[in-house]
């Protein structure tokens, strides 16, 4: 697809992956709407990397469809992209699990992922759009205390595959990203982004996957793709 002039929204865009790819369809030409639930910080982003903010929180499913409205409207029309990064983590070995932890994780990962994608499923009708989710390496292998996450981003690939096979016949492209261990502020309670580090991946490395996934010309796409560090030890 062409990114000059598409209208994408990205989900937890106020940091992290979601900022440097919104930073980065927007140098490319793109109108670019992103979403977080603390509205100072994405009004504040919003203005530094000019996009335009939508405050959202995706445990809120029924504000959904008013939010998909509301997204067209500032855009100027039907989204072409939609980018499902927002996510959150929580870890505990079998054994000291709670049931809220996993209600927690999948009312985000999984479930107000899969309704806030549905609310913008005409507008992707219409555009023959892209939807991009983020899940990560721990949708492709557990690890330990990784019970809640893990299955969550096992369950958004699945959920991937179920859309490409539902969407492909409207020339909608579903593609999955997978990132490995990416410095973030993902599972900081200050939310403040750690420093780089020489041999960990950045924000802009996935948002360079990202970018080239949907560049690829609408005839062809990338159900999925893993993003790892070259040597991170």
């Amino acid at each position: 697809m062409q990114l000059q002039n598409a209208k994408v929204v990205v989900t937890g865009g106020s940091s992290g992956i979601g900022k440097a790819t919104a930073k980065l369809l927007i140098e490319k030409g793109a109108k670019v709407l992103i979403t977080g639930r603390n509205a100072e910080k994405l009004e504040k982003v919003a203005q530094e990397i000019g996009a335009t903010p939508l405050a959202l929180d995706m445990t809120h499913t029924a504000e959904f469809e008013q939010a998909a409205e509301k997204a067209q409207e500032l855009v100027g029309g039907p989204i072409d992209v939609l980018i499902n990064n927002a996510g959150i983590g929580e870890y505990a070995p079998l054994g000291e699990i709670r049931l809220e932890q996993f209600q927690k994780v999948y009312m985000t990962n999984v479930f107000g992922l899969s309704l806030l994608t549905q609310a913008f499923l005409p507008q992707l009708k219409d555009q023959k759009g892209n939807i991009v989710n983020i899940a990560s390496t721990a949708g492709l292998k557990g690890f330990a205390t990784g019970s809640i996450y893990s299955s969550s981003k096992f369950a958004l690939r699945g959920l991937t595959q179920c859309w490409q096979a539902e969407l492909r016949p409207h020339n909608i492209r579903v593609q999955l990203i997978n990132p490995s261990e990416v410095t973030t502020a993902f599972y900081k309670k200050d939310r403040i982004e750690r420093p780089e580090e020489d041999k960990k991946l950045r924000s802009q490395e996935i948002a360079h996957a990202i970018a080239a996934a949907l560049e690829m010309d609408d005839r062809g796409f990338i159900p999925e793709l893993t993003v790892w560090a070259t040597n991170p030890f």
